[in-house]
C-alpha cells in the first residue's frame, strides 16, 4: 500500500520517488496558534505527513535551524532537509523538493491575509524568498 501511494504522489506531484518519500514535515509552532494548525490542516489537504511539535521557545528552534530575523514568520516547518518559514503554499513546498537547490530554506514572511492558515483575502502576489549561506533572493511569487 506505502509503495503505491508513493508511486501516486510520484506522478501526481512530478517527484522523483525519494522526493515523495519526504513528505513528512515537522511543523513548530506555539501553543494556541489557529493559523498555524491551519497552515499544518493545508499541507495535510496536499498530501502532506504533517507533525505538530508546540514549542515555548519557538525562538530556539528559529536559531538552531539559522532563520534569518528578516524572513522569521510565526511557525517553522522542516520538510525534506529545508526549513519552510511561515505560510508558504504547499505548491511553493511542491516545487522546492522537486527543484532541490542549494539553499537552507524559504520563507513567506509575515503573515499575509489570504495566505494558507490565515484569514482575509489576498491582497498581492506572496513574495515567498530563499535564503542560505550565500544570501537571500526571490524563490517565486504566488
Amino acid at each position: 500500500m506505502q509503495r503505491l501511494l508513493i508511486a501516486l504522489l510520484v506522478a501526481a506531484l512530478g517527484l522523483t520517488p525519494a522526493a515523495a518519500e519526504q513528505l513528512k514535515a515537522t511543523l513548530f509552532k506555539q501553543p494556541y496558534c489557529g493559523c498555524c494548525d491551519g497552515h499544518a490542516d493545508h499541507l495535510r489537504q496536499n498530501r502532506y505527513d504533517v507533525t505538530v511539535q508546540q514549542t515555548e521557545n519557538l525562538s530556539s528552534i528559529k536559531k538552531r535551524y539559522r532563520v534569518p530575523q528578516q524572513f522569521k514568520g510565526c511557525h517553522t516547518t522542516i520538510i525534506g532537509g529545508y526549513v519552510v518559514e511561515g505560510h508558504v503554499p504547499a505548491s511553493i513546498v511542491h516545487r522546492l523538493l522537486k527543484e532541490r537547490p542549494a539553499v537552507r530554506g524559504i520563507s513567506l514572511p509575515g503573515m499575509p491575509d489570504g495566505s494558507p492558515g490565515m484569514t482575509g483575502g489576498k491582497k498581492e502576489p506572496f513574495v515567498i524568498y530563499s535564503f542560505g549561506d550565500d544570501g537571500a533572493k526571490v524563490y517565486a511569487r504566488e
